[in-house]
């Protein structure tokens, strides 16, 4: 996998958003047309069509208790989508949402979810990517793909909540993660019930909002994992308004540095070196360390 594949999974996320918003778009504004307004011009009354359609209803009871992820995910393309088509033709008119964006599409999520990044015409570089095949040699690829602004907000929102969420997504700056099962060594072979290995890289917009993601993540695990003790002291403190532009009335959590969990599927290390955060979970001491150095081009300042 090179930085191309990764970046083209958030294109194919932000494309379908575009095809599905534009259909959305239509659709609403044939429905209010009788009534003498228009998408553009009646955010309430679209907003409030908008939630009938996306919340599900007595009926939909497969979809309301779906999770998170799997809702978000799913509706994602039409209310992210329409709204983002809304903006476009606000600030440039309809050509400009419709033919103008077919013509020129947005390349990620952040840009459906912040229509003003893609009106700027905002670039964000590819991240470098480790030595997938090199790295992983004692493991089999499972999955690999973008962490995109879309997608870390949905975790944001399942663990701390959409306020907080709303207030940390818009730092995203660029993201990937690859999961591996262990292979056989020898003759003897891994169980078939073994847990994944898992890499997660992500960058963001500075040091302070990368270590309020590392803090979050980090948070989170007393959720994920049955068993969870960290390695060392308490690692997780709260960013005070005196030394963080992220602080206002509620603050994510701060973590810097290199910090390690035990679970019951393996050590968990986050690390975070400036505006990169760097994460595994199952994989081996030696892989992590590996992916340590090429991830941030230095050795892991162990603590």
């Amino acid at each position: 996998p090179t930085p191309a594949d990764i970046e083209n999974d958030e294109i194919d996320n932000a494309r379908e958003a575009v095809i599905e918003g534009q259909a959305q778009a239509m659709m609403f504004q044939y429905a209010i047309a009788p009534t003498g307004h228009t998408i553009t011009s009646s955010p309430a009354l679209v907003g409030a069509m908008e939630e009938e359609t996306l919340t599900g209803t007595a009926g939909t009871k497969v979809f309301n208790t779906a999770p998170i992820f799997m809702k978000e995910s799913l509706t994602f393309p039409y209310s992210y989508g329409m709204d983002f088509v809304i903006k476009v033709m606000q600030a440039g008119g309809k050509e400009r949402a419709f033919d103008g964006v077919l013509r020129n599409p947005p390349h990620t999520t952040r840009q459906i979810m912040q229509p003003e990044m893609y009106l700027s015409g905002e670039k964000i570089a590819p991240m470098r990517v480790p030595d997938f095949k090199h790295d992983f040699k004692d493991y089999q690829k499972f999955d690999i793909g973008a962490m995109g602004e879309f997608d870390v907000a949905v975790l944001m929102d399942q663990y701390v909540g959409r306020p907080l969420s709303k207030r940390m997504y818009p730092e995203w700056r660029g993201g990937y993660y690859y999961a591996a099962k262990p292979k056989a060594k020898g003759n003897v072979a891994p169980p078939p019930d073994a847990p994944l290995g898992l890499l997660y890289v992500s960058r963001w917009s500075s040091a302070d909002a990368a270590a309020g993601f590392a803090g979050i993540y980090a948070d989170s695990l007393k959720q994920r994992y049955k068993q969870v003790g960290e390695v060392g002291g308490p690692a997780i403190q709260q960013i005070s308004a005196q030394n963080s532009d992220l602080s206002t009335e509620k603050s994510p959590p701060l973590l810097k540095g290199r910090h390690a969990w035990t679970t019951e599927e393996g050590t968990v290390v986050i690390e975070q070196q400036g505006d990169m955060v760097f994460i595994s979970e199952g994989l081996d001491p030696g892989t992590t360390a590996t992916l340590e150095k090429e991830v941030f081009g230095t050795p892991a300042d162990v603590r």
